[in-house]
C-alpha cells in the first residue's frame, strides 16, 4: 500500500481512501461517543451550523473545542465524555481540524476518522479493503501535529506489518505539543485524562 501524508492545506482533489486523523482530540471523543452509545455523528462545517443543527434536533448533543458555551452540550473532551450516556444520541461535532479535515475529503470514496483508539480497527479495515494508496490527513497544525502524524505512520504500517509496536508512536503523541498543551491547561475544555485516554 502506498500512503502519502498530507496536511489539510496541501489536499488537491479527493482521494480515494482517506484517513483523517486527529489524535487530541477529536477522532477520540468520536471513539469515545461511540462506545458511550451514540448512534451517530454529524460532523459540522461551523460553530453556527452546528447549532443551528442542534435547534432543528434539540434531542441532539452538540459540541465544540475549548470552554462551554451557550447551544453547545459539551465539549470535546475524551474525559469530560466518557461519563455521559449517550444512548441512542446523535452529536454534531465541530472541530478547529478534525471535522475540518473529515470535510475537506468529503468526496473521496472511503473516509475512515481515526486516532490511537480506534488505529487497530482502521488499518484492520484497509487491509481488507486491498488499497493501492491511501492519503492520511494529519489535521493537526497544518499537518505537521507529531501526535496526529504518529497515529498515522502507525497506522499504515500496520496494515503492512500486523506485528508493529505501537510504543514509540504513542511516546511522540504524549510528547508531542499538543498534549503539553492539554497537560498543562493551555486550551479550556480539558480533562485531566484527555491525554491518556
Amino acid at each position: 500500500m502506498y500512503a502519502r501524508f498530507l496536511g489539510i492545506p496541501d489536499l488537491g482533489e479527493a482521494p480515494s481512501v482517506a484517513v483523517v486523523v486527529d489524535v487530541m482530540r477529536a477522532f477520540t471523543v468520536a471513539a469515545w461517543a461511540f462506545a458511550r452509545g451514540a448512534e451517530k455523528i454529524v460532523l459540522a462545517e461551523s460553530l453556527d451550523e452546528a447549532l443551528a443543527l442542534k435547534a432543528r434536533h434539540p434531542d441532539w448533543v452538540a459540541l465544540k473545542d475549548g470552554p462551554a458555551a451557550p447551544g453547545f452540550d459539551a465539549v470535546n473532551s475524551p474525559g469530560l465524555l466518557r461519563s455521559a450516556d449517550l444512548g441512542g444520541r446523535t452529536i454534531v461535532q465541530k472541530t478547529t481540524a478534525g471535522t475540518v479535515g473529515a470535510l475537506a475529503v468529503k468526496e473521496a470514496s472511503l473516509v475512515l476518522c481515526a486516532g490511537f483508539v480506534v488505529a487497530e480497527a482502521t488499518a484492520r479495515l484497509l487491509r481488507t479493503r486491498e488499497s493501492d494508496g491511501v492519503t492520511f490527513v494529519v489535521t493537526g497544525e497544518d499537518g505537521r501535529a507529531d501526535e496526529d502524524l504518529a497515529c498515522a505512520q502507525y497506522i499504515a504500517r500496520r496494515v503492512t506489518e500486523t506485528g508493529a509496536d505501537a510504543a514509540e508512536y504513542l511516546r511522540r503523541a504524549a510528547g508531542s505539543r499538543a498534549a503539553a498543551e492539554l497537560a498543562q491547561g493551555v486550551r479550556q475544555g480539558v480533562h485531566p485524562d484527555d491525554v491518556a485516554l
